[in-house]
């Protein structure tokens, strides 16, 4: 219930207002002067506050700026005489909501108020969002107590408030755009777009399309001008996610675009000004690419103005049972079950185990188990088999035996790297493919002869608990 505080020294008034606004349902407290609001004010807390200009003792001017020195963002509706309308003026100027002229109209008086206690809600829904978007995406959602992940925390609250490009350097699955919306969240950029965009997921026309818009009649299809990221994210974040895969022309248009503050759109012959900060994202080494010949060095030396790195998990084993509870209490509350424990022998299996497909990895696997798993303790029974019997080839035992089958152990050995690869993967297939170092069609015909096409299948349906 709405709370309002009343100040006016006429009994009278005070006895109508309140009746009037508690048949509206607010939650209605009355001061007879200055020194009692003062009292109510210091110790309870409004929604809504309603004060007359002409008070004993204390004006309602000098009320308004205690209010406002106390909370800035308090509606406040002056009660003023047609011989007090300039203060009243002076008021609004003060950051008063409103005022009404005695004798006021009631319905008036009313709209007033209810207009003031609405802007209230929104403010506090504002700042309620402003905090989950801080903790979903702000230095908070960045989970990990190791020293290398605190010298990460360190950095980015260094650079957050600059808005020189970053390159986020680091394997499939450790959290590289976690760290960019963090460092976006962190800035001056903010309340403004961060826009996300996979450069290894698309072709080159319609990433570059994607990137720098397009103009109608541009291409087939091009039925209407549209505009590119780098215009939906003006004044706020572009996140280049995979930019090592990106084709030679389109890494030109790019190094344009950071030199000159301008794109063009596809087709298009006008240049559009874009003020947008780079975050550039790689699990590729782009000093090997440029010696291949595949990445432009002058192009990298514009995205590396900044550079951060994301260690692979297994290089953070004391982040493990932070990021576990952390996932652990995600996952249960998601799917409505009891907080999992997880016993110290179970939680060494967990330290083990190498995690290729790193954070990611980690987070797919505690989901699998809080969706399978009624127990309420996590055993090793619950466990995936891999993390039960990691093996790599140099563990394989490749002793001749009675009863050896050449084609089963190589389909065995082919079996186990592909998992490990849809994993790292999560499941994206071109990833997997140039993970294995083989083309696509090679691996799907894999998939289907080592029949793991229905793992993927049952990985995809726990994924919708």
């Amino acid at each position: 219930m709405d709370r309002i505080l009343i100040i006016d020294d006429e009994k009278s008034i005070l006895d109508l207002l309140s009746v009037v606004f508690k048949k509206e349902g607010y939650k209605v407290v009355t001061a007879l002067s200055a020194k009692a609001a003062l009292d109510y004010i210091n110790k309870d807390d409004f929604d809504l506050i309603l004060t007359d200009i002409k008070l004993p003792q204390m004006s309602g001017m000098k009320i308004l700026q205690h209010i406002k020195d106390k909370d800035p963002d308090m509606p406040v509706v002056m009660i003023t005489a047609y011989g007090t309308i300039k203060q009243a003026v002076e008021a609004l100027k003060m950051g008063a909501l409103d005022y009404v002229v005695k004798p006021f109209n009631m319905e008036e008086l009313k709209i007033i108020v209810a207009q003031g206690l609405e802007k209230r809600r929104i403010q506090a829904e504002n700042v309620l969002l402003k905090k989950e978007l801080k903790e979903k995406y702000g230095l908070e959602s960045m989970v990990g107590k190791s020293k290398t992940m605190r010298e990460i925390y360190s950095l980015i609250e260094k650079i957050a408030g600059t808005d020189s490009t970053v390159l986020v350097s680091g394997e499939s699955g450790t959290g590289k755009e976690i760290a960019a919306r963090a460092i976006h969240h962190q800035s001056s950029r903010r309340d403004k777009s961060f826009v996300s965009i996979n450069c290894g997921a698309l072709p080159e026309n319609l990433l570059e399309s994607e990137l720098f818009g397009h103009v109608k009649g541009s291409f087939t299809g091009a039925i209407a001008n549209k505009k590119g990221m780098f215009e939906v994210a003006e004044k706020g974040t572009l996140f280049l996610d995979e930019v090592g895969e990106m084709s030679p022309w389109t890494q030109v248009k790019l190094l344009r675009t950071l030199q000159d503050k301008k794109i063009r759109r596809v087709g298009g012959t006008d240049e559009v000004p874009v003020d947008v900060r780079i975050i550039a994202a790689t699990n590729q080494d782009l000093k090997k690419r440029i010696e291949e010949g595949k990445f432009r060095e002058d192009l990298f030396y514009r995205l590396n103005v900044i550079s951060l790195e994301v260690p692979p998990l297994r290089d953070r084993k004391d982040d493990i049972p932070v990021l576990i509870t952390h996932f652990l209490k995600k996952y249960c509350a998601r799917m409505g079950r009891k907080m999992k424990r997880i016993p110290p022998r179970v939680m060494k299996i967990f330290e083990s185990y190498a995690w290729p497909g790193n954070v990611r990895e980690l987070e797919n696997t505690i989901e699998r188990i809080i969706a399978i798993e009624e127990r309420e303790t996590i055993t090793e029974s619950s466990l995936p088999e891999e993390l039960l019997a990691p093996q790599s080839e140099t563990e394989r035992d490749y002793e001749l035996k009675p009863g050896f089958d050449l084609n089963t152990t190589i389909d065995e050995i082919s079996k186990n790297f592909v998992q490990q690869a849809l994993r790292r993967a999560n499941g994206n297939l071109k990833e997997t493919a140039e993970l294995l170092g083989i083309n696509y069609r090679s691996l799907r015909y894999l998939i289907e002869k080592l029949e793991l096409k229905s793992v993927r299948e049952t990985e995809r349906r726990l994924s919708r608990y």
